[in-house]
């Protein structure tokens, strides 16, 4: 096969192995550089095709090697390779241990503060924080919708306040 028929063969596929490339990489520009690379190898290998066989099929073969080859040294960056004596490093995996000690403390402050707050507000928002409705709180507090929903109001306003002046945050 002379050097003009097996380019004007490769050019004829160039569509097909196009979308067979975007097929394969799912990336408009991943897929233009696998086509990019098997073009490279079928020139270069040219000599190592057989005249009578497909060419189309050769074609898909060394582009599939390709994108599987690529594939492979992709998993393989992204292993971890421990050469420690214990594999330390390797155990490890990405499970990191919290402590939840500090957030424990707040929880506990803040749970003071809401004790510490005037009955007639604390009940509706506790009733809120799990989870109850206005209405529902109204209709179970037998007071008027409007009502409850100024209670729960000044306790978040209360419990705001305390914290910004127990903490010494500033709002503005």
């Amino acid at each position: 096969m002379t050097n003009i028929e097996f380019n004007s063969r490769l050019n004829g596929l160039t569509s097909i192995l196009h979308s067979f490339a975007y097929n394969l990489t799912k990336n408009v520009e991943d897929a233009k550089d696998l086509y990019q690379e098997t073009a490279f190898r079928a020139l270069f290998n040219r000599d190592k095709f057989q005249p009578d066989t497909n060419f189309k099929a050769w074609m898909f073969t060394i582009m599939k090697n390709i994108f599987i080859n690529n594939y492979r040294k992709k998993v393989k960056s992204n292993t971890i390779l421990d050469t420690t004596d214990n594999q330390f490093y390797l155990n490890s995996g990405n499970h990191s241990t919290g402590n939840a000690a500090e957030g424990a403390i707040m929880m506990k402050e803040l749970n003071k503060m809401v004790e510490a707050l005037d009955e007639s507000i604390k009940v509706p928002f506790l009733m809120h924080f799990e989870g109850f409705k206005y209405q529902e709180i109204a209709d179970e507090l037998d007071l008027p919708l409007g009502t409850v929903k100024s209670r729960i109001f000044f306790a978040r306003k209360a419990l705001k306040d305390n914290i910004l002046s127990n903490y010494g945050f500033n709002p503005n």
